[in-house]
């Protein structure tokens, strides 16, 4: 099965030191990938090398089976992403943003309403449907940038935290709207610091340290949070006696 995105030995290091080391990873069709890490640990950075955001030092990133670079903007059309904060036009109201992000991602005009309509529903922004966004709460304004990313079916989805500023209502409403995409065969990619949420959509959980996955969660497994912690201070001993052969002897 190719995957909807694919990562071998990517490299990307910053001055200060961070960045992401010699990442192998796939996005397969109808598969929910969880990244989480603790901060700094570089997810952002992952994805948005995912997305062609940022360029790899090393290694190669494909998209369908094509090399970023080479990918042309139909292949792209059909990818929807949210990383960092909303993307929206603050002086639009909800709808308008919701209209001009089917646009941009080729939707043809004859689908944009009723792809608009399913969109504010699903994310349970009706109401606020005709409010300027600059009007809306952080809460909403997420909700409204989930809906923007995901309107369209995209074939791949790159999510950065995106349960960020939700109340338990929308947390609900995302995880619903993700299942039903994975189920459409989308690829989803998407990081969290929250286990026991990605643990209830997740096919497969990598853990992120210092720039490198160290290793998997199973989904279903008892006591996640523990599990992580175990993997985190593995590592960390690992580059720790690396550095230092002298590091843990007694």
């Amino acid at each position: 099965m190719r995957p909807r995105l694919s990562m071998r030995e990517v490299v990307r290091t910053f001055a200060s030191g961070d960045g992401i080391r010699g990442v192998d990873l796939d996005v397969l069709p109808g598969q929910v990938h969880a990244l989480v890490g603790l901060n700094g640990a570089g997810q952002t950075t992952l994805l948005r090398l995912a997305l062609g955001m940022l360029r790899p030092q090393a290694g190669e990133i494909c998209l369908e089976g094509t090399p970023l670079p080479q990918a042309p903007p139909a292949q792209w059309a059909p990818v929807g992403h949210f990383v960092d904060a909303p993307f929206v036009y603050r002086e639009l109201d909800a709808r308008a943003n919701l209209e001009l992000a089917a646009r941009l991602h080729a939707v043809p005009r004859s689908d944009v309403g009723r792809l608009v309509d399913a969109a504010l529903a699903e994310l349970g922004i009706v109401p606020y449907a005709r409010r300027r966004a600059r009007t809306l709460s952080l809460g909403n304004l997420q909700r409204l940038g989930l809906a923007a990313s995901l309107l369209h079916r995209p074939r791949l989805i790159v999510l950065d935290e995106p349960t960020n500023a939700l109340d338990p209502r929308g947390i609900v409403l995302l995880r619903e709207s993700l299942l039903r995409r994975a189920g459409e065969r989308a690829g989803i990619l998407v990081s969290s610091h929250h286990l026991d949420e990605v643990s209830r959509i997740a096919d497969r959980i990598s853990v992120l340290n210092a720039g490198r996955i160290v290793g998997t969660l199973e989904p279903g497994g008892s006591d996640l949070e523990r599990a992580f912690f175990e993997l985190v201070y593995e590592d960390d001993e690992r580059r720790l006696s690396a550095r230092d052969p002298e590091h843990g002897r007694a």
